[in-house]
């Protein structure tokens, strides 16, 4: 080991004792919390904060080196795995002790209970474990994810399931980009979910798990994503801010609209066309997204961030990096998911893939934009990916564009619109006429009303003006299944809404005999 990795400074991964304490305790909590997490170095005989070697007694090296051994393997539950070498530094010899990151979490303190002496490594310093964070460590240690756990006191129905399956297929086929990734993606079917984890058999019948939950009718009140924009470089003020929840690939969709609507784009020109240019890469700013979404702790009780500041878009996902996985493997493109049942519905989907590529994509996006290196870090229990803005672009569009070049764009876009206007109105009764003489040919395409389905559509035609909170009582539901299939019928345009929330009302798209009949054409 060199001499400069070993004195680099004491960070999430080094320790430094300049001498062996009496008290075994102040470095076997810090074993437990390297054993916790991805592993560190405990170096005995260097001082911190000045890195100056001291050194152990030349003929006190050994005797020290056995006691450590024997305090960790006598003090700490279960057993940890570590190794102890030495370095002669400046004719001074220390003794560093490896501990590896364990397979048998969580690691605690004997002396002090599973309940009290579990303990975790963030920057610089070790800390006593949250409840939620004991609990992440045990389903670590099971080899279990919190998603696939059976969701207490939740049941589910044949028509639920039936409709998350043809969500997501249907899903699945919008993110395609050619006609022969949409012959690829195959229906999804009740084994999928069950293989997956989202669904698990008891006594003979299906149960959701929580995966199941954050997919539908999510209820979490965690499980949401909250955007903000922020003047200057810090959370002083507020220029926005949304919060969205429901459905984790409704969250994902909306909080990427909200990054897209709150950065700039610029444009160049390909021979004879505009083509517009973002001025970071939204293909990452997407992955980043779905990475907090799919690998965060639910059950830690904060909320995943995206926060955009005049110098950076930064991604929040509550959780540490999970089973040892370090900052520089992620880099190097090794992934770990925490939530199996969820990263499986998400690869189906499209939104990602399974093979820990989306960080190295990252890396190298921003490089190819000219942009910083993206930073990835650790805080407390929370992971955090910064991506850095344009800051020249910011600058020049903010404050130094002159105003007679902008609205000289302005004119020439405006001048566009207005020929373009014309050309689509001329093209418009020619589509409908395509629309109509389609219809034969699309009739092979027919989704079935459910009963829930028709009975909340029933109860729209008869008052349009009633809100979800109102539907929820009348039809003696909870308010997470009224969204969930006002949702539905939203996304398969059979109904709509008009206004707002509060003044506007609903439109049903389909005429009454279809709907009672049973069934609509897609």
């Amino acid at each position: 080991m060199k001499v400069d990795e070993i004195l680099k400074g004491e960070s999430r991964e080094v320790e430094y004792k300049e001498i062996v304490p009496s008290n075994s305790r102040q470095y076997t909590k810090t074993a437990v919390a390297y054993a916790n997490c991805s592993g560190g170095r405990i170096i005995f005989g260097v001082e911190n904060n000045t890195w100056k070697t001291t050194g152990i007694p030349q003929d006190k090296v050994f005797e020290k080196a056995d006691s450590i051994s024997n305090a960790i393997m006598d003090s700490c539950e279960p057993m940890i795995d570590f190794d102890i070498m030495y370095q002669t530094i400046e004719e001074k010899t220390i003794i560093i002790v490896q501990v590896y990151p364990g397979k048998k979490r969580p690691y605690y303190l004997k002396s002090e209970g599973i309940d009290k002496g579990v303990y975790i490594r963030v920057p610089g310093s070790t800390r006593l474990a949250d409840d939620f964070i004991v609990k992440e460590l045990k389903f670590q240690g099971a080899n279990r994810c919190y998603d696939q756990m059976i969701a207490i006191g939740e049941t589910v129905t044949k028509e639920q399931i039936e409709d998350l399956c043809e969500i997501m297929y249907q899903y699945a086929l919008k993110q395609c980009q050619t006609r022969e990734e949409r012959k690829a993606i195959k229906p999804v079917s009740q084994k999928n979910l069950i293989s997956w984890g989202l669904l698990e058999k008891q006594e003979n019948k299906l149960v959701p798990t929580n995966g199941f939950l954050l997919l539908t009718n999510n209820s979490f009140p965690s499980a949401v994503i909250q955007c903000a924009v922020f003047k200057g470089t810090n959370r002083a003020v507020f220029l926005d801010r949304k919060e969205y929840d429901g459905p984790l690939y409704e969250q994902i969709d909306e909080a990427y609209k909200f990054v897209l609507r709150n950065i700039r784009m610029g444009a160049e020109i390909a021979g004879l066309y505009r083509k517009d240019i973002y001025e970071i890469p939204i293909d990452s700013v997407r992955e980043m997204i779905v990475n907090a979404v799919a690998h965060r702790s639910y059950l830690d009780s904060a909320k995943v961030q995206v926060a955009i500041y005049d110098d950076r878009l930064e991604v929040t996902s509550p959780g540490m990096l999970i089973g040892g996985v370090t900052i520089e493997e992620l880099k190097e493109g090794y992934s770990r998911p925490r939530n199996r049942g969820i990263v499986n519905a998400l690869t189906y989907m499209k939104n990602m893939d399974q093979w820990g590529s989306g960080i190295p994509r990252l890396m190298e996006n921003c490089k190819k934009a000219g942009l910083r290196e993206p930073e990835l870090m650790e805080l407390g229990g929370n992971f955090r990916i910064n991506m850095f803005r344009n800051t020249e672009l910011v600058k020049r569009t903010d404050e130094n564009e002159p105003q007679d070049s902008i609205q000289a764009d302005l004119n020439s876009i405006q001048g566009g619109i207005q020929d373009s206007l014309d050309s689509i109105q001329d093209g418009l009764s020619t589509i409908q006429g395509s629309i109509e003489s389609s219809l034969d040919v699309i009739q092979d395409v027919v989704i079935d009303l459910t009963n829930t389905d028709k009975e909340l559509l029933k109860l729209i035609a008869s008052n349009v003006s009633l809100s979800q909170a109102e539907m929820a009582k009348i039809l003696k539901w909870n308010i997470g299944k009224v969204k969930y299939y006002i949702n539905k019928l939203k996304r398969r345009r059979i109904i709509e809404r008009v206004g707002s929330s509060q003044k506007g009302y609903w439109n049903i798209l389909i005429d009454k005999k279809t709907f009672e009949k049973g069934s609509v054409t897609e």
